[in-house]
């Protein structure tokens, strides 16, 4: 009986000796590539029982070159890269791993919306340009426990960005269509719409997933009836805000500050405007990082990979649309 094939399509982890462990333990074969395009892809996924994919694509033609019931799993929470509707329509199960590092978001997010609250990147250019004079510098600056902090999205990272904002003391606002007022009660915030969140809130934290309805969701319009001097977080998917619009609204002091990890195309190209405009702080798509969490990562797609071989279903599928 032939041996079955495991393929890692790219990775740029330190080792993969978790998931070669776990192929060969079943008596897989396993190859490893560094591809970069859909060709490269297709050519390594020939014959493929499993696939491990970190940021190469996976289009019809690459699930097709597949073994019939073939499983792909997507190193990380999203699944931007793999044409998940191709692989269900040729019989291959999709998973992911969207449970890796949701303490590292959250903390990542919740420290953006008090780096911004406190002014702390005004105050750190202030004493390289030599000055100090925080009252003057800072103001006006408006305590936690006198703001508001919107959440757009309200998923199992949200949830966790509210238990480390609510005791800084914020006013806590959620635009859900899946939470109910009730459950917003619990959760110690008032629920209330999209519009009404950016109307009232002192700084907007962005926690949704990318779909038709949520993409560009923060745009000029949206920007322009939003509270002035509103900050903005963004750690979850780079295509909900009009990066154009936002730079233009930094600029016009509409938007007093954002703290932005994703974007829209990524690396940020060098002529971006968000690289001009005021009052930014970037930071690498880094928010899911962590030792703990690189090792999370592996070990749960290295167990995809295992039931995978055992011809059992995934543990967290991508469901088919």
């Amino acid at each position: 009986m032939a041996r079955k094939l495991v393929v890692v399509t790219d990775a740029n982890f330190p080792d993969l000796a978790v998931e070669r462990t776990a192929a060969e333990e079943s008596g897989a074969d396993f190859r490893v590539f560094q591809c970069k395009t859909a060709a490269e892809t297709g050519a390594a996924l020939d014959g493929a029982d499993v696939a491990l994919v970190q940021f190469a694509p996976v289009d019809a033609e690459a699930a097709r070159r597949m073994k019939p019931g073939a499983t792909i799993i997507r190193y990380g929470v999203g699944w931007d890269n793999v044409d998940v509707g191709a692989a269900h329509a040729c019989g291959n199960h999709v998973a992911h791993v969207p449970d890796y590092c949701l303490d590292e978001v959250a903390d990542h997010t919740a420290a953006l919306a008090l780096a911004l609250s406190r002014k702390l990147f005004v105050l750190d250019a202030a004493v390289r340009r030599g000055e100090w004079a925080p009252a003057k510098t800072a103001a006006p600056l408006k305590s936690p426990g006198q703001s508001v902090a919107g959440l757009v999205g309200v998923g199992r990272i949200g949830r966790k960005v509210l238990e480390r904002l609510r005791p800084f003391g914020f006013r806590l606002l959620v635009a859900d269509p899946a939470l109910s007022e009730s459950d917003a009660a619990q959760l110690d915030a008032e629920k209330c719409g999209y519009p009404d969140l950016l109307a009232r809130s002192d700084v907007a934290i962005f926690n949704a997933p990318s779909t038709p309805q949520t993409r560009r969701m923060l745009n000029a319009d949206a920007l322009a009836a939003a509270k002035t001097g509103m900050m903005v977080v963004n750690c979850a998917r780079g295509d909900l805000i009009d990066e154009s619009a936002l730079a233009a609204a930094l600029e016009s002091g509409q938007v007093g500050a954002a703290g932005l990890d994703v974007f829209d195309t990524e690396p940020l190209p060098g002529d971006s405007p968000l690289r001009r405009a005021p009052n930014v702080v970037l930071t690498p798509h880094a928010a899911w990082f962590s030792d703990r969490a690189i090792a999370n990562l592996q070990r749960l797609a290295a167990d995809e990979v295992s039931r995978a071989l055992r011809n059992e279903p995934p543990r967290k599928p991508v469901p088919a649309r």
